[in-house]
């Protein structure tokens, strides 16, 4: 049996008809480069985020780059941010010229908000918590820090998309939130894109100009000097369509969960369950094992593919060199590098996939 970890083909053969319908209307509209399907997107997200504003972008790293730009960020300053998201999240603030100021993680991978407020220092200007694996940062107390040091929150939703903390959704508790609809997530374009999400009438209409050349109504009104950011009117288009089944889907990997932690044996596995004030939409699902490389080897001669996320923590990795950081810097982060594993959860799979997996991890440690 072989069970991938994720599985587009199936996806793509799932919405073939559907897919190419909207390929065909959006082609023929000759509205390629924005248009009313971008516009209804921005539009959607910002009412199922419960925001006022929207802006889509080319990615969620351009969405991470325009924010810290437009919140002041510059050589010289530093932003505090974890070490163990994906690169991206680092390298938009070193495209900047400023520095990231790492804190350690807890165990359930996401930064530990009662070592922020140390790192804080007259040149820190922003404040970055990774929403990791779908599940959220204690955003109440990262709130109230910002609050109290009046630096801004750029959330990173890469990860994210309609997850919860408190009954509040992801990308509305910080100034920004930065969301990424890579192929791999949740809600997925057919290429790269991402968006924005924001309650600041400025910071909207910055990002706005910003991502078109900054330019303002039209060609000829260019105020500043601005970037190509722009989600093409396809992507828009196939994005609006997988939004209306984006709760299903969710839904669907939430229930494989549900199975996941019914069969596998818990003495050898290691999971940090959802608190009650959490919503996780589980982008991915990371358990923390022992002979983590042997586990893995041994499900991909089962026909199971696995991930790691991520196997080198950012501090750790060659572009970090002249950050000054080293090896026992960040422990938790470091011991985590060494044991997570990334089961498939995707929704195409079915129930008996899930018992076999779980069933070949606890014959592994038996």
């Amino acid at each position: 049996m072989k069970i991938p970890y994720v599985d587009l083909k199936k996806q793509y053969q799932a919405e073939r008809k559907s897919i190419l319908k909207i390929l065909d209307k959006t082609l023929g509209s000759g509205s390629w480069v924005g248009g009313d399907e971008v516009i209804r997107f921005e539009k959607n997200i910002a009412k199922i985020c419960k925001t006022k504003y929207c802006v889509a972008l080319n990615s969620g790293t351009d969405a991470l780059t325009l924010s810290l730009h437009l919140l002041g960020v510059k050589r010289g300053d530093e932003v505090i941010t974890p070490p163990n998201s994906f690169v991206a999240s680092t390298a938009t603030i070193v495209h900047l010229g400023a520095k990231p100021v790492f804190v350690d993680v807890k165990e359930d991978q996401n930064i530990d908000e009662n070592k922020i407020e140390e790192k804080i220092t007259k040149k820190t200007k922003a404040i970055m918590p990774v929403h990791l694996t779908g599940r959220m940062c204690a955003m109440d107390k990262i709130m109230k820090i910002s609050k109290k040091y009046k630096i801004p929150v750029i959330e990173d939703c890469a990860q994210s998309i309609l997850s919860k903390y408190k009954n509040k959704m992801s990308g509305a508790w910080g100034d920004v939130g930065c969301f990424s609809a890579h192929p791999l997530k949740n809600l997925n374009a057919m290429g790269d894109s991402g968006y924005l999400t924001t309650n600041n009438k400025e910071l909207y209409h910055k990002v706005k100009s910003l991502r078109s050349h900054g330019m303002e109504e039209s060609r000829d009104n260019i105020k500043n000097f601005g970037h190509v950011s722009r989600m093409d009117n396809i992507q828009a288009a196939i994005l609006n369509f997988r939004l209306k089944n984006l709760k299903k889907t969710i839904i669907a990997r939430r229930k494989n969960l549900d199975i996941y932690l019914k069969h596998l044996d818990k003495k050898k596995i290691y999971f940090k369950k959802e608190n009650l004030n959490e919503f996780n939409t589980y982008h991915t699902f990371v358990i923390q094992v022992e002979r983590r490389d042997e586990l893995k080897e041994f499900l991909k001669q089962k026909g199971i593919g696995t991930a790691i996320h991520y196997p080198v923590p950012i501090h750790l990795q060659r572009a970090s060199k002249e950050l000054g950081y080293g090896k026992n810097d960040f422990p938790e982060t470091e011991l985590q590098a060494k044991k997570i594993l990334t089961l498939p959860i995707n929704q195409f799979l079915k129930k008996k996939d899930i018992i076999y997996i779980s069933n070949l991890i606890n014959s592994f440690y038996k």
